[in-house]
Parts: C-alpha cells; sequence; structure tokens
C-alpha cells in the first residue's frame, strides 16, 4: 500500500483543488460574469449537464454510474502498475473523475444526479472545462506517452 501514497496524494490533491476552485468560480462568476486573463482565455462560469463538451444532456445519473465503473476498472487495471509515474496519472484520473462526479451528486439539479458539473476555464474556441478535466486528460496523455515509452525501451535493443 505504501507504493500507492504517491498515486493517493496526487488524486487527493485533485480532487481538493478542483473542489476549491469551483467553489471560487461559483462564488465569483454567478451572473454571468467573465474575467478576461490573455489571448482567448478567460473565467466563465458554465454548468455542463451532460457529458464532455455538453454533449448527452440530462443523462446525470447514467453518466454518474458510467464515472463508478471507470473509476473501479482503473482501480483494479492500475494494481498491475509499478510504475510511479503511471500509478500517480491513474491518481490525477480518478482524482478528477471523482471531482466531476461530486458536482453531479452535491451542488443542485433538477432530479437525481441531476445537478450541472462547473465549467470555468473557457478559451473561446473549445468547450469549457475545469481543473478536474485537466487532470484527466493529462493523466491519460502521461499514461499513453509512458506505455509508449515504456514498450519502445524494451523493444530497443530487440533484434528486427
Amino acid at each position: 500500500m505504501a507504493s500507492w501514497r504517491g498515486a493517493f496524494l496526487v488524486g487527493s490533491s485533485v480532487l481538493l483543488l478542483d473542489q476549491i476552485t469551483k467553489i471560487w468560480a461559483v462564488a465569483t462568476l454567478e451572473g454571468n460574469r467573465t474575467i478576461d486573463l490573455f489571448w482567448t482565455f478567460r473565467l466563465r462560469l458554465v454548468r455542463n449537464t451532460g457529458a464532455a463538451f455538453s454533449q448527452g444532456e440530462d443523462l446525470g445519473p447514467l453518466l454518474a454510474a458510467l464515472v463508478c465503473v471507470v473509476i473501479i476498472f482503473l482501480v483494479r487495471f492500475a494494481r498491475r502498475f509499478r510504475d510511479p509515474v503511471m500509478r500517480a496519472a491513474v491518481g490525477g484520473i480518478i482524482g478528477g473523475a471523482l471531482g466531476n462526479l461530486l458536482d453531479r451528486v452535491l451542488r443542485e439539479g433538477d432530479g437525481f444526479l441531476a445537478a450541472g458539473v462547473v465549467d470555468f476555464l473557457d478559451l473561446q474556441w473549445w468547450p469549457a472545462f475545469n481543473l478536474a478535466d485537466t487532470a484527466i486528460v493529462i493523466g491519460g496523455l502521461l499514461m499513453l506517452s509512458r506505455r509508449f515509452w515504456m514498450e519502445r525501451s524494451c523493444n530497443f535493443g530487440s533484434p528486427s
């Protein structure tokens, strides 16, 4: 269990920072307020009741169940990893998934698990997102790249 301490720390940190930033965003950006930062990057409050890119609106209960299944799969799948970077990536993905799941469970909505996920990072040319989404994407990319480099380094010295 000690070998998973780093992954737990990453996941817990992602979850905590995600929830803190969402609380700040709701308190600060309510009422269509936007804060322009630089270039096309701004802060703007959006409540996403769908999946990625607001697709599948009003599927909150199904999405929440799917997230739970994915988390269970990741925990079981990740037990094979001995690499601390892969474990940290899994921790980040799970922390992000739990952050968005908490929004669906705890925030106000019209029905069971119908609350919207709080998104507030807006590039204006990409759908709004949050810290949890960022951790999920970075964790997934880190897992893919790490896997690619690990396979490549294992095959580097083998004959063609």
